[in-house]
């Protein structure tokens, strides 16, 4: 599944995420992760109440299932969720490469249902109708 990282260092989450100057992406499996992209964003993300800021980061992060940042505001909350991304909030800034591997632990355990339901979103639902 694909996992998302706000963060000003590309180390850290460490990034509010309207206010993020880098978005990280990796895809984590049981198995181990990979890097896949890093989406570096300009211009003004200061808070202003401007939220139009956000559509060119919820468009970067569509396909991912969570999303990890140290804030995020109302308005970002609710389209993130709408998008079907589970944000998770961390109390201080974290180290991505340690979250990674919290991750791998718990996909290898039993995942909580939250975290299933996140998986779900990398793969197509098919239904069998009996005849």
């Amino acid at each position: 599944m694909k996992v998302a990282f706000a963060t000003q260092d590309m180390s850290r989450v460490d990034a509010h995420f309207g206010w993020a100057k880098n978005i990280a992406i990796y895809d984590v499996a049981p198995g181990g992760h990979v890097f896949l992209k890093a989406i570096e964003f300009e211009g003004d993300l200061k808070e202003d109440g401007n939220d139009d800021k956000l559509a060119p980061k919820i468009e970067a992060i569509k396909d991912c299932a969570i999303l990890y940042v140290a804030a995020i505001g109302g308005a970002g909350a609710a389209r993130v969720v709408a998008n079907k991304i589970h944000p998770i909030k961390v109390n201080k800034p974290e180290s991505i490469l340690v979250l990674l591997e919290k991750l791998e632990r718990v996909l290898n355990g039993t995942p909580p249902p939250w975290l299933r339901k996140a998986m779900a979103k990398d793969r197509p639902r098919t239904f069998k109708f009996d005849e």
